[in-house]
């Protein structure tokens, strides 16, 4: 008899660090527990449907960044109220949209990295994915994830070494 699936209580436990981890690192604080809870729903649904000999780590960190992918388009296309039109001091609709700053300057730049880059960057170092594993999440290959990586890393070289 081949290899099984572990339960799904099992799996949930061993993996919900490097997911909350992920998410921490890749939506906005408030956004953290919804896409938490929307990754392990997700996972739960297609659980009994995955091949027993699958990498459940990298299978539910994708699942993670495509919700932090989902928060984020859902951010941008939202509304945004303010009391006095005028009081926006002339600043676009896209400057009100960005993060807010955090408090190391590191994070800040990773924040403002291009989506592929930050997702690249965050992925390897945050959830310890290989690029074969990254290109997987991201949708592309192995090649141009590394390149993402690459070109994400040296500008956050120029931030931290500025």
């Amino acid at each position: 008899m081949g290899a099984s699936l572990p339960p799904f209580q099992r799996f949930l436990d061993s993996y919900r660090d490097d997911v909350w981890r992920l998410l921490r690192a890749s939506v906005h604080s408030g956004e953290v527990d919804d896409c938490f809870q929307e990754t392990f729903i997700a996972a739960m649904r297609a659980y009994p449907r995955l091949r027993p000999d699958s990498n459940l780590r990298a299978w539910v960190l994708t699942i993670a960044h495509r919700k932090a992918l989902d928060a984020h388009r859902a951010r941008v296309r939202r509304a945004l109220p303010v009391a006095d039109p005028a009081s926006l001091d002339g600043r676009s609709s896209s400057e009100e949209r960005t993060p807010p700053a955090r408090d190391e300057r590191l994070w800040e730049a990773v924040g403002e990295l291009p989506a592929r880059q930050r997702s690249a960057v965050v992925l390897r170092y945050l959830a310890d994915m290989k690029h074969r594993e990254i290109a997987q999440a991201i949708g592309c290959s192995e090649e141009a994830a590394r390149r993402s990586l690459h070109e994400g890393l040296a500008k956050l070289r120029k931030v931290v070494i500025a």
